[in-house]
């Protein structure tokens, strides 16, 4: 690839911003638990980031689809730097809640913009391994972040921990504000919005991906299937305390092996990148994570539990890495906010639902044989994909 300076700033932006993410998500827990000691008290941080989501993507995809993104991006960015650092002043609860809500109402809008500011600023012929760049840094900011906000909070103290978060949305904010200044917005649409106009830009949203009904029909399955899996890691613990009855010191050495598969995964998909097609890459690679998954909860023995980890982030680096490269290049640029925040509301809605039900049917009935049959019907949907029958991307208008 011959780089652009414009993709440095995007990757080391946005990968400085994830690994800020996970120091502020083992700090945020910390201190909410040392406040309170109360394990409701850290499950309602779980449910803030979906329903903010929620009631969001309503319509914030209006709004991001007339609005300058590159400006929109940076002030999302430090919107969401100056609540983190804030949250150290703070000694009770519901002001930490109101803090995260913000924070969360921000990220809303900085997802969208930032897709697009990748979609535009990164050649066609680059996008495929720019992605999988960008999946391998997400996965070393799962593997250096919680082992960074270690450190800092047996160093120092989880006030440290916020505000060397807040820094990095700063550094983020500093180095998209590199990025060339957009052509041109979306000046037809400019008006002030209303009811009456998020409306209309649904409608108008639901008609564009009946136009790609190919396209919206592997984008829903593949939803529809991700959201499972992401339903099934939240009994992954569970499954490897409970049923394999490993030790939490093996479970924490599991999950490192876990995002080490990753990083290899993300560092094979670029190398690979000018060998396997986006469609391939997206479809094989997305068959072969959830067949992971079904083997993991399928496992007896710690070491084929290991094994299927391992797998999973391989192939799902490939698979994020077809879909995105997918997705960028078949969404128009001007309607990429709204399409976006269509998606991510189906998403949320469907995490919870299945979060939900896995939850409580490993409850009532067998945990391993439910994640088995959620697993099963997951494999199914990637069977279903891999049928779909779908042209290289291809940017398609509106």
């Amino acid at each position: 690839m011959k780089w652009s300076k414009h993709y440095v700033y995007l990757l080391t932006g946005l990968g400085v911003s994830q690994l800020g993410n996970w120091v502020y998500l083992i700090a945020l827990n910390v201190m909410i638990w040392n406040l309170t000691h109360s394990p409701a008290a850290i499950a309602g941080l779980y449910i803030i980031g979906p329903l903010v989501r929620i009631i969001c993507n309503f319509f914030v995809g209006s709004y991001i689809d007339r609005w300058n993104k590159k400006k929109t991006v940076i002030t999302t960015d430090l919107i969401r730097g100056f609540f983190v650092c804030l949250m150290p002043f703070v000694d009770q609860l519901w002001l930490i809640y109101a803090l995260v809500g913000v924070t969360n109402i921000a990220s809303t809008f900085f997802g969208p913009s930032s897709t697009y500011l990748i979609s535009v600023h990164v050649q066609e012929e680059h996008k495929q391994r720019f992605n999988a760049l960008h999946s391998t840094l997400n996965s070393g900011s799962f593997m250096v972040g919680p082992a960074l906000a270690g450190l800092i909070l047996a160093t120092f103290s989880t006030s440290v921990a916020m505000w060397v978060n807040g820094v990095t949305f700063f550094i983020c904010a500093y180095l998209l504000s590199l990025l060339p200044s957009e052509n041109k917005t979306n000046t037809s649409q400019s008006s002030k919005i209303t009811l009456l106009t998020i409306k209309e830009d649904w409608q108008m949203t639901i008609t564009y991906a009946k136009k790609l009904h190919n396209f919206t029909r592997l984008i829903v399955i593949y939803s529809i299937a991700l959201m499972i899996a992401f339903a099934l890691d939240s009994q992954e613990m569970t499954f490897l305390l409970a049923h394999l009855e490993i030790s939490e010191s093996l479970y924490g050495i599991t999950v490192t092996v876990a995002g080490i598969g990753a990083i290899v995964g993300g560092l094979l998909a670029t190398a690979f990148a000018k060998t396997f097609s986006v469609m391939a890459s997206l479809k094989i690679g997305f068959f072969l994570s959830m067949l992971s998954y079904l083997g993991f909860y399928l496992a007896n023995s710690y070491i084929i539990a290991v094994i299927c980890f391992v797998t999973l982030g391989i192939f799902m680096a490939f698979s994020n890495t077809g879909f995105a490269t997918l997705y960028q290049s078949t969404i128009h640029p001007d309607v990429m906010g709204r399409f976006s925040s269509m998606l991510n509301l189906i998403q949320s809605i469907l995490q919870v639902l299945f979060t939900v039900v896995i939850g409580l049917l490993a409850e009532w009935f067998s945990l391993q044989w439910t994640a088995v049959i959620f697993a099963s019907f997951a494999v199914l949907l990637a069977v279903g994909i891999s049928s779909i029958s779908l042209k290289e991307p291809q940017t398609h208008n509106f």
